[in-house]
């Protein structure tokens, strides 16, 4: 007001001319923390990457007992070899357990890999949804709401985050049950 030299009520009407209305407001929130424990899409995906991981882990321990065992036998053993037989046996253990961690480094990137690509579907799917979700409701601005936000006080009412979950908890569903009718017609 005081930089544009009007009154108060004029720099109120220049508001509700421009669109913007204070009796309903058009920024919301979303509380990324509830949308992460309660859309199914993020249950599904975590529930199959644990399963991954868990197989993954499987495996390398098998690896790794199986190097552990020739390691033993090699300890076992190694007084009935000549020297360059237990050199070349030391130096393939050595190698082995070299592939070993190099195996181990790889499971690990590969299940970041796999994170990092939910993380990425997770943004595409909210933010598609929003974008939609924003139009149909004439928002111009959804902003996160967690913890560690800038975000520090909120009107309840301006928090949308249930609506949002119905919303992509339904088009996830509907495209399950397309996935599901479809591979059981191809039967």
């Amino acid at each position: 007001m005081q930089f544009s030299g009007g009154s108060a009520d004029e720099v109120n009407e220049s508001d509700s001319s421009s669109g913007l209305s204070m009796e309903n407001p058009t920024i919301v929130y979303l509380n990324s923390d509830s949308l992460l424990t309660k859309y199914d899409y993020i249950k599904d995906q975590q529930e199959a990457l644990k399963a991954n991981a868990e197989k993954l882990n499987a495996e390398f321990t098998n690896r790794a007992q199986g190097l552990q065992s020739e390691i033993n036998n090699y300890q076992k053993n190694g007084n009935n070899m000549t020297i360059g037989q237990a050199r070349a046996v030391e130096e393939d253990l050595m190698k082995k357990q070299q592939n070993l961690k190099l195996y181990e480094q790889s499971l690990s990137q590969q299940l970041m890999g796999e994170e990092n690509k939910i993380s990425q579907e997770l943004y595409e799917k909210v933010s598609t949804f929003l974008r939609k979700y924003g139009e149909e409701n004439e928002l111009q601005l959804v902003v996160k709401y967690n913890q560690g936000s800038d975000i520090l006080y909120a009107n309840g009412d301006m928090d949308i985050t249930n609506k949002v979950i119905e919303g992509l908890n339904a088009e996830y569903n509907n495209v399950q049950e397309d996935a599901e009718s479809d591979s059981t017609s191809v039967e």
